[in-house]
């Protein structure tokens, strides 16, 4: 036998929508990373993006569990003496940029420090309402919360 390896010639991108409102952040977050690497298909090959674009809407209305809204904290440095900084994840998603909760998710469950990673995380598309200016992609619309009702809260 001889293993497969797919070109980049021969890879199909499809566009997905997904609903976030409701479903649970870190099992929504491993499916989209699932997702934008391309495991689901047979045809995946390590080296080479074969996964889809993702375009996630209502990001605001993500839940948590547990107390992580209030206790799970993000952190970064200003660069300064004493300029580290921190926000929960509720008060991101309370604020302006809702997304990033989503975004740092699944950045944070993709390969670490590869430019593959990088790329394919360029695929993801993660918006506060329930527009989005991708209608002419026609996205196929996945249901989450079917798949597992531990998906939904």
């Amino acid at each position: 036998m001889k293993t497969y390896v797919a070109k980049p010639a021969e890879i199909e991108k499809k566009w997905l929508l997904i609903d976030a409102e409701g479903l649970v952040l870190g099992r929504l977050a491993s499916l989209i990373a699932l997702r934008l690497r391309g495991k689901h298909k047979p045809m995946f090959t390590a080296n080479i993006d074969c996964g889809d674009n993702v375009i996630i809407i209502n990001a605001e209305k993500v839940k948590l569990t547990g107390k992580k809204a209030k206790f799970d904290i993000f952190y970064w440095h200003t660069g300064y003496p004493g300029g580290i900084k921190g926000l929960s994840k509720g008060q991101i998603l309370d604020g302006k940029y809702p997304g990033r909760v989503i975004t740092n998710a699944v950045r944070r469950m993709m390969p670490k420090d590869s430019p593959l990673a990088r790329q394919q995380l360029t695929c993801l598309r993660v918006y506060k309402g329930a527009a989005h200016p991708h209608e002419a992609q026609q996205p196929t619309v996945v249901d989450i919360a079917a798949m597992n009702p531990k998906n939904k809260r």
